[in-house]
């Protein structure tokens, strides 16, 4: 029987989430989680009773943050890293989310024969933003394994997602401006096909250093660009909007029909 009170070692520490009550145990000599994860995890839509996984799951923030937003679904978190995912595992049982969130130890490349075809209503990722061209030391450290494509492709994300996702099912990617194109053209090689993005900006005045995209499986082609993200008003202060995301803003009933719409439309084709 696990232990209600997980161990925290001394090289770790211990983070506030501001939300619920719940903390999250880091590891800084790995990696810790930044502005993308929140984003990403304000961005997917959750309805009730739907099955989530997150692919890539690192330290497990986004299922704790999407699970303290939404406050419904299940939540599977898939970490091919034995250390990161023992650690997540101890996060959310610091949480005492047992009950709504489970980490798996596993390759994205296999996670439709982890889970099974078609059983996941919602997919989240915060991928590796570089491919192994770009300053690669270290391919065993785990900062280098979270940050470039050492362990997996976007090609194999995307093509285990699509098998993972059940007809009009959803995929929610945070990643970078540079690699649009790329991204575009593999999702739509696997019926994923855009529906939702929002460019992030560091400052008003700065280009985008952030995607965040929502693809449905066998969607229509029509996509709706939102208003641009501003995470900066000033050096070291959040703009409001950034504040309320921070502050766990609810997701509006707007967006949750607006969703189940387009979804609904994406099953039938």
């Amino acid at each position: 029987m696990m232990s209600q009170n997980p161990v925290i070692h001394p090289w770790e520490r211990v983070d506030d989430l501001q939300r619920k009550g719940y903390r999250i145990i880091q590891n800084p000599e790995w990696f810790c989680f930044g502005v993308d994860a929140v984003l990403l995890a304000s961005f997917a839509v959750v309805k009730p009773g739907e099955e989530v996984l997150d692919m890539g799951t690192g330290t497990g923030i986004v299922p704790i943050l999407m699970e303290a937003r939404n406050d419904c679904g299940q939540y599977s978190a898939l970490e091919i890293q034995p250390g990161p995912a023992e650690m997540a595992e101890r996060s959310v049982r610091l949480n005492h989310l047992e009950k709504r969130v489970k980490v798996v130890q596993g390759d994205i490349k296999e996670a439709s024969s982890l889970f099974g075809r078609a059983s996941f209503h919602v997919i989240t990722s915060n991928p590796p933003y570089m491919d192994n061209h770009h300053g690669l030391k270290n391919p065993s450290e785990p900062k280098a394994i979270a940050r470039h494509e050492v362990l997996c492709s976007f090609d194999d994300l995307a093509r285990e997602a699509a098998a993972c996702l059940k007809p009009g099912g959803r995929l929610y990617l945070v990643h970078r401006p540079r690699r649009l194109m790329d991204l575009l053209t593999t999702l739509r090689k696997y019926r994923l096909e855009p529906k939702r993005m929002r460019f992030v900006h560091p400052y008003a005045d700065k280009e985008a250093n952030m995607v965040l995209i929502e693809a449905f499986r066998g969607g229509g082609v029509q996509m709706h660009i939102e208003p641009p993200l501003v995470i900066y008003a000033t050096p070291g202060v959040y703009t409001d909007e950034v504040l309320r995301i921070y502050k766990t803003e609810p997701v509006s009933d707007e967006k949750v029909k607006e969703t189940a719409i387009a979804g609904d439309a994406a099953a039938k084709n």
